[in-house]
């Protein structure tokens, strides 16, 4: 019952993608990222002022648990500081890899991609939004999810 809650989830944030869109002003950074295993495109784009994410959004074209995941994402991570972001981040990798969430994180409808840790071959679908932020904040001393890792 729980599976197909879960799925429920992913297929709603799928096809009503939230966030799908482009922004634009001053403070936005971009990056656009390809998942090398599989060819699923995104743009990733991160409106972020004094180490908050003010909006995240994106475009792009993918399989069902990539665009559920960035959709799911660009929700979790809005009004957030980057310190909380990367701990958010750490997280959701220790979700898609072992399965499990450190205890005291909310990841929101994200838990709902937990079973893609069963399937090794789609973790990179999970996590290809979550790379992204890493390209676009590589530079932000506040942001460093993976490394104690």
């Amino acid at each position: 019952m729980l599976d197909n809650l879960y799925r429920q989830f992913i297929i709603d944030h799928y096809k009503h993608k939230r966030n799908f869109e482009e922004l634009t002003g001053e403070h936005v950074r971009k990056v656009h990222y390809k998942n090398p295993t599989c060819g699923d495109v995104m743009t990733l784009f991160i409106d972020l002022e004094h180490n908050q994410v003010k909006k995240a959004a994106f475009l792009g074209e993918g399989c069902s648990i990539s665009m559920a995941s960035a959709s799911m994402m660009t929700e979790l991570i809005e009004k957030k500081s980057l310190k909380e972001i990367a701990c958010l981040r750490k997280a959701f990798e220790h979700l898609i890899r072992h399965g499990e969430v450190p205890e005291g994180i909310d990841l929101g409808d994200s838990l709902s991609l937990q079973g893609v840790h069963q399937l090794k071959a789609r973790h990179n679908c999970a996590l290809m939004t979550w790379q992204a932020l890493d390209k676009v904040l590589k530079d932000e001393k506040d942001y460093g999810p993976l490394s104690s890792m």
